[in-house]
């Protein structure tokens, strides 16, 4: 078993839940992104976005159209920041790639991005990087704008299907779990692997186990609870509670 550090530790792993109260749909909920819109799954296969000039196209208008980019953080998010100025916060590790725990007032050092950020466009030739508003400015004249630098094919730094989670990311999410006294799921399905598996590993570590989501998870056993109640309402709560116990 991994020796966990003395103190209080808070890692607290997030998934689309906790931005649906931001204004942006979650993927998978009654009103899911993928839900009402299911051919929009394939314009995140990496494949596709590779051979199909005709997906990579679809994929930046929605892109353009993401309500990541007029979202505000949640009150959720915001409750969150909380712990790290109280320093407990070990790291928040999110599956989301909105931005807004940054946004919220998270230090940059304490989220771990596991499925990317929208913020940046990588180059898959030559990896040349950039802001993606400026892959998007392109877009009224070009709909699938090619790397300025090599001619190449652009795509935004969120994980597609059929792409590897970020080696350092997933290393330092493992460490955070691992050394977590309170492991805190927040929004998430835990049924997309190998991030879910956090939960899992938290718990064998030692930690005390919450999950917060609407509806249950494979991990809900390993919990030592589980809150169904809104997550605007219950994680400030949460936080409170947390805070107190020092």
């Amino acid at each position: 078993m991994h020796q966990r550090r003395p103190g209080s530790h808070l890692t607290v792993l997030t998934g689309a839940g906790i931005s649906t109260g931001s204004g942006i749909p979650d993927f998978r909920g009654p009103e899911g992104t993928w839900t009402r819109h299911p051919d929009q799954a394939e314009l995140l296969e990496i494949d596709r976005h590779v051979n199909d000039p005709a997906v990579r196209a679809a994929g930046w208008a929605m892109w353009r159209d993401h309500p990541a980019w007029t979202a505000a953080p949640s009150a959720a998010h915001r409750a969150l920041v909380e712990l790290e100025r109280a320093d407990l916060l070990e790291a928040v590790l999110t599956q989301n790639f909105d931005g807004l725990h940054q946004a919220a007032g998270h230090g940059r050092e304490h989220v771990i991005e596991l499925h990317g950020s929208l913020r940046t466009t990588s180059c898959l030739r030559c990896g040349a990087r950039q802001a993606t508003t400026a892959v998007l400015d392109r877009l009224a004249r070009d709909r699938d704008p090619e790397c300025l630098e090599c001619g190449g094919i652009l795509k935004p730094d969120v994980v597609y299907f059929g792409e590897r989670l970020p080696e350092d990311a997933l290393g330092r999410a493992i460490a955070a779990a691992q050394d977590a006294d309170v492991f805190l799921a927040i929004g998430s399905t835990l049924s997309v692997q190998p991030v879910a598996s956090l939960t899992g590993i938290a718990a064998e570590a030692g930690a005390e186990v919450i999950i917060v989501n609407a509806e249950p998870t494979p991990y809900d056993h390993l919990a030592s609870r589980v809150v169904r109640e809104p997550i605007e309402t219950a994680v400030p709560e949460l936080v409170t509670e947390l805070i107190a116990r020092g």
